[in-house]
């Protein structure tokens, strides 16, 4: 069990204002911010970071989102952060997400959904090393 996770408030939600409204609810949570950046994604960043789904009839449309305009970037750390973090953020579908999630409350679709959250902690890791260097993140000790 990782004690770490990766978030990102996509550009959807800065663009509508939810930012700080977000951060929010990551601090009501108890998570511990290590590291955030806002950033603009270039094409070939978002490519890369979800290179996963390359093959996916969605990419072309998901990739060009979030290379649209700001997002925060974000490593927090919590005990079962990925789960914690995912169950903070609700459902992909933000009409299928639970009252009270992030995403029930701020996404507007399944395409632009807020939020994202690492899946595994094994992706936690790559995606926390795709944005952040070792010494970009803060500790709390």
């Amino acid at each position: 069990m990782n004690n770490r996770t990766f978030a990102m408030i996509k550009p959807d939600a800065v663009r509508n204002g939810h930012m700080g409204k977000i951060l929010d609810r990551i601090i009501e949570a108890d998570f511990k911010i290590l590291g955030a950046k806002l950033i603009r994604m270039t094409k070939a960043q978002a490519e890369g970071f979800y290179a996963i789904h390359r093959e996916r009839p969605f990419f072309q449309e998901l990739t060009t989102f979030m290379s649209s305009g700001k997002t925060m970037v974000l490593a927090l750390e919590k005990d079962d952060a990925v789960s914690a973090w995912r169950d903070t953020i609700g459902a992909t579908n933000p009409s299928e997400a639970a009252d009270g999630t992030i995403r029930k409350d701020f996404a507007t679709s399944l395409g632009e959904n807020a939020v994202h959250g690492a899946d595994s902690d094994e992706n936690s890791v790559i995606e926390i090393g795709f944005f952040f260097t070792n010494n970009e993140l803060i500790s709390n000790q």
